[in-house]
């Protein structure tokens, strides 16, 4: 597998890690995962979920004693970030649902992660705790102030070992920008700064400054019954601290310079595919909305995600994406019913592998997708509880869209559209991913030979 894709369709490689998340009987609407997120070592892995708690998973050492646990990840710390707030001006009830997470590269023996929901965004400090001080003049052991007329030597507070604590503290909270729902959040390379956008604004903000941000995209209409399109998702380039890009519900994609103007109302570059006559239908606006944008590793190239396909752009070429990729075509008959039950309306991300040569994302009936950019192969892998067990080999899944079905295929009629899979994340080195299917989270890793 790390020398290509194509040994992951010949003898499917991936076996199943450990799951993590509660059993699929009584799952509330706040256990369900809505953001997953690798750190950039890989190291650790956090998730965001609807009730606004985050759950970072901490990788173990391999052990020589025990092979067989190659790098399994476990809980590593849980804390509520985001607690349901009420806008009292606008009558308006404030979800917890953590929308975003982004990690700060690590540059101390502490972590930084960036957590949003769809008015405020935190920093958040995950530290690890394991001795004590002892010994204070001023107070007993118990935290009891001491009475000053009893203190009669001088103490020098020392330090005892103590178990080991991991503490997440806010260090910065980011308010009252947003009149819309933030759907986006992106560290700069600078590591100074960070943009969040909004369905029509786009902030860039200073880490050590939260009571201002500068405002550098404003497509809000003069006349708000003009409004012809949104902004879906946003991201700054990996290496050009200046350069940025978005998203729109229209399908464009626009190219951002930081240097050209203070407010970046005008793009630098536009992508856009023209649409195919023959495919136009009542849907195809819809199904033609952006749902995530990312930029690859090496920044030539960016990947874009709609309710149907993959789509991999150059940045030197705007007319049209250099790959498109099919992830369920077959759903294509469905769109009228799909429509009624709300799911066209599902927003998929999408996912680059390290060496930016594979791209996953996923789909319904807990399916995902995995592309190799080389060998042009796919492979269709389903994450779930029933037919995967630790250090299982997962083996690629078929859809019938017609005619006679085969054995190992599953009908397009009796897929499970409340079984989704939006959020995946993959490590940035290693082929280890994560998915989150509903209030589980999977973990896969390659097959230990």
């Amino acid at each position: 597998f790390l020398a290509g894709f194509g040994s992951l369709m010949q003898d499917v490689l991936w076996c199943f890690s450990q799951v993590k998340g509660t059993i699929d009987t009584g799952v509330t609407e706040s256990d369900i995962i809505s953001t997953v997120e690798f750190n950039h070592t890989g190291e650790l892995l956090a998730t965001g979920d609807k009730g606004g708690r985050v759950v970072i998973f901490q990788r173990e050492q391999e052990s020589k004693n025990q092979p067989h646990r190659r790098g399994e990840y476990n809980v590593y710390s849980t804390f509520q970030s985001h607690e349901p707030e009420f806008d009292y001006l606008k009558s308006l009830e404030i979800e917890e649902k953590i929308n975003k997470i982004r990690w700060l590269p690590q540059q101390n023996a502490a972590y930084f992660l960036l957590s949003t929901n769809d008015k405020t965004v935190k920093l958040w400090k995950v530290s690890e705790r394991d001795k004590r001080p002892e010994g204070y003049n001023l107070k007993d052991e118990d935290g009891r102030l001491r009475d000053p007329s009893m203190i009669t030597v001088l103490r020098v507070p020392v330090l005892r070992p103590m178990d080991l604590m991991v503490e997440a503290t806010p260090r910065r909270v980011f308010a009252n920008a947003h009149t819309y729902h933030i759907n986006s959040i992106s560290v700069n390379s600078d590591y100074e700064t960070y943009m969040s956008a909004d369905d029509l604004r786009i902030n860039l903000w200073n880490f050590e400054i939260t009571n201002q941000s500068f405002n550098i995209v404003d497509i809000k209409p003069a006349n708000m019954e003009e409004l012809t399109e949104v902004i879906t998702a946003a991201e700054f380039h990996p290496h050009h601290c200046n350069t940025f890009v978005y998203s729109s519900s229209k399908g464009t994609i626009r190219l951002c310079d930081m240097r050209t103007a203070a407010l970046c109302d005008r793009h630098a570059k536009f992508f856009e595919e023209p649409e195919d006559p023959s495919n136009r239908s009542f849907f195809s606006e819809i199904i033609s909305s952006i749902s995530d944008v990312k930029f690859s590793h090496s920044g030539r190239y960016i990947m874009t995600r709609d309710y149907l396909t993959v789509k991999v752009w150059d940045l030197n070429m705007e007319n049209r994406p250099i790959e498109t990729y099919q992830v369920h075509d077959y759903l294509r008959s469905k769109l009228c019913s799909l429509y009624e039950n709300d799911c066209i309306f599902d927003k998929f991300e999408c996912v680059w592998n390290g060496s930016d040569s594979v791209i996953m994302t996923g789909s319904y009936n807990n399916f995902f997708r995995m592309f190799d950019r080389n060998t042009k192969r796919d492979v269709t892998l389903e994450a779930s509880r029933e037919n995967s067990k630790p250090r299982a080999i997962l083996k690629p899944r078929k859809v019938c869209v017609g005619g006679k079905r085969r054995k190992d295929e599953i009908s397009v009629d009796s897929l499970d559209f409340s079984k989704k899979i939006l959020h995946t994340a993959w490590h940035p080195s290693e082929n280890i991913i994560a998915v989150a299917a509903t209030n589980n989270l999977y973990i896969f890793q390659d097959k230990v030979n």
